[in-house]
């Protein structure tokens, strides 16, 4: 887990401080943590605008960008393009090899094997 380091206003502070000793949030962490989730979850834009950008500066792989996007990787690849980023091809590391296995086992071939059935000779 990542650490910061950040200053905000003292009402805020005291807020905050208020809302751990009335046991709304186990700590100020907690509290903070829980405030950066909602705003990400109310703020689609700006939650793909930092994938984009995360992935532009090579900080991540295509599955990070779409994972933290909140879409898959074929809606991430056109993400990227409409934004001008041009895709790295080919797997980065062992990590993104996994994820990419995985993806496979859960990919659902019932479409494939519904047409399959189409063409079997008639009795």
């Amino acid at each position: 887990m990542a650490r910061i380091t950040g200053s905000y206003p003292d009402d805020l502070d005291l807020l905050i401080e208020g809302a751990v000793e009335a046991g709304v949030f186990s700590g100020k962490s907690d509290a903070l943590r829980e405030f950066a989730r909602d705003y990400f979850d109310d703020h689609d834009e700006q939650r793909v605008a930092a994938a984009v950008a995360l992935y532009e500066r090579e900080t991540i792989t295509l599955g990070d960008a779409a994972r933290l996007a909140g879409v898959n990787r074929f809606e991430m690849k056109d993400i990227l393009r409409d934004h001008g980023v041009e895709l790295r091809l080919g797997l980065a590391d062992e990590a993104d090899a996994e994820y990419e296995a995985q993806a496979a086992q859960e990919l659902d071939y019932a479409d494939a094997n519904d047409h399959e059935d189409d063409e079997s000779e008639p009795e």
